[in-house]
């Protein structure tokens, strides 16, 4: 089995990029193609003291899609991208997974419209995982590939949420389905929320009604959906009020001795918070429903991201995600709303 890395996506590329899969492979004995520009990536790797056995191959690609541009420039003037021949390499059966650093919404249109959605499906999700006060995480699907759905795109995020939770997160063997809105009883909602409810009840999946903001993190709920909007203003605001939770408290620790000694004394509680919700600890968060695997990680990942990112993706294909996906539409959503053609 070979994953498809873009080498050049992220802003440590290539180097981290290189450590991680140097990381993994050595680690897994899993092989890695690194797309990128040959002569840097061939430069880079002649830092390391590399076994010729090593399952690590170059493949050149003589463009690189930057961070600022458009999704669209991707798909339509940079196919010698490395995101795009990394994408191509998975479409064409030489690559089981895909996995980038780089733009983020160009990675999500690679694997939507090169790798393309898996059979059933119409609309590829991105899965977030959040930590929760249980201790189990809570999956958030949209976050962020679809800013515009139907009521049976958030159906099927369900059943993409529930495979997730259930086969790769072990969460449940029936996880708890809850949809997005602005209070717990039925009939509150946008027009969205209110159409997709009444579909979500009709599904043998263990829908048990609308889900708050609140709930995120309370962990009475495996998997909520909303749509990718919405999803997406959640995921940056949880970031950002995490950080800005760190960073106050680093400045009210700075005011007193008194204070600095508390914090030595909480240093240990504080690492394990830190590792929670350290995106590096869980490697990236995967676009569910592609044809193959996509995981999509931070910009900012460092080399033990990346090989968790490509350790994560390598376990999507080992558990054989994308078949029991499919079992799943056949047995859990009813016949009418089901796209599968036999």
């Amino acid at each position: 089995m070979f994953i498809a890395l873009d080498a050049m996506g992220g802003d440590y590329a290539p180097q981290s990029n290189i450590e991680g899969a140097i990381q993994f492979v050595k680690e897994f004995n899993i092989g890695v193609y690194l797309v990128g520009k040959k002569d840097i990536l061939e430069k880079e790797l002649e830092k390391y003291n590399l076994p010729d056995n090593l399952p690590l191959k170059i493949v050149n690609a003589e463009e690189s899609i930057e961070m600022d541009e458009a999704p669209s420039i991707a798909i339509r003037k940079k196919r010698k991208s490395s995101m795009y021949i990394a994408g191509k390499l998975v479409r064409e059966g030489k690559a089981r997974a895909f996995v980038s650093a780089g733009n983020t919404g160009a990675a999500m249109a690679i694997s939507k419209f090169v790798v393309g959605a898996a059979e059933g499906i119409e609309r590829p999700g991105i899965a977030i995982a959040f930590p929760t006060k249980k201790g189990k995480p809570t999956v958030l699907i949209d976050a962020g590939a679809n800013v515009d759905c139907k009521p049976t795109h958030l159906v099927y995020f369900a059943l993409m949420g529930h495979t997730y939770a259930k086969e790769m997160l072990r969460i449940s063997d029936n996880p708890k389905i809850g949809i997005l809105s602005i209070g717990e009883e039925e009939g509150k909602g946008n027009d969205l929320v209110k159409e997709t409810y009444p579909l979500l009840k009709k599904t043998k999946l263990n829908f048990i009604g609308n889900a708050e903001g609140r709930d995120i993190f309370t962990g009475d709920f495996d998997v909520i959906v909303c749509d990718g909007f919405v999803g997406n203003v959640v995921l940056k605001t949880s970031e950002s009020l995490g950080t800005i939770i760190l960073d106050m408290i680093k400045e009210e620790v700075k005011k007193s001795f008194i204070s600095k000694i508390g914090a030595t004394l909480m240093l240990p509680a504080l690492k394990r918070f830190k590792k929670k919700a350290d995106f590096a600890e869980y490697g990236g968060a995967p676009l569910l429903g592609t044809k193959g695997t996509c995981i999509i990680t931070h910009g900012r990942a460092d080399g033990k991201a990346i090989k968790n990112a490509l350790k994560v993706a390598s376990e999507f294909e080992k558990r054989h995600f994308n078949n029991k996906l499919k079992e799943n539409i056949k047995n859990l959503i009813p016949e009418e709303l089901q796209t599968i053609k036999e």
